[in-house]
């Protein structure tokens, strides 16, 4: 069974447009295969050999891309609510353990990038949070040890 992936809108778009784009890139990797057969003897060719290469790693950033279009759910923000933590929320927390105040939004794994402050939902911390309401504290285990969090705020 394949795995679900969880999105928002825009992420699908994106998903889309960068799947798309590699396959534009299929006729290119052909030609420069194409190309470098025709210089000769292919065993000691490595032109040839990188052309190739290039193409499987094409091939495989295709399938996953497939793979993931296939299997994506949009999440629908308009039936968000803010009274528990769910994908694409807006959650400020303190980190108990450090004292720390941070602010996120749960998103699906393609979109996750915590430089922009966009997290992960398959991440220790967003699954502890998930499903929890604001003023709860909930346990992370991540690899470092338990670190707890106190939902300050859930918004849209």
């Amino acid at each position: 069974m394949a795995n679900v992936h969880y999105l928002s809108q825009e992420g699908l778009d994106k998903l889309k447009k960068e799947l798309a784009e590699a396959i534009a890139q299929r006729p290119v990797i052909a030609a420069a295969i194409a190309e470098a057969r025709e210089k000769g003897d292919l065993s000691e060719n490595a032109e040839y050999e990188s052309a190739r290469e290039a193409q499987g790693l094409l091939e495989l950033k295709i399938s996953q891309l497939q793979n993931q279009v296939a299997n994506a759910k949009v999440v629908d923000s308009s039936q968000l609510g803010t009274d528990k933590v769910q994908m694409l929320n807006k959650v400020k927390v303190q980190n108990l353990t450090a004292g720390a105040v941070m602010e996120f939004t749960i998103v699906g794994e393609s979109e996750a990038d915590f430089s922009k402050g966009r997290l992960a939902a398959t991440t220790p911390i967003a699954k502890a949070l998930l499903g929890h309401g604001k003023g709860e504290v909930v346990e992370a285990s991540v690899p470092s040890g338990v670190l707890k969090f106190k939902i300050l705020e859930i918004s849209l």
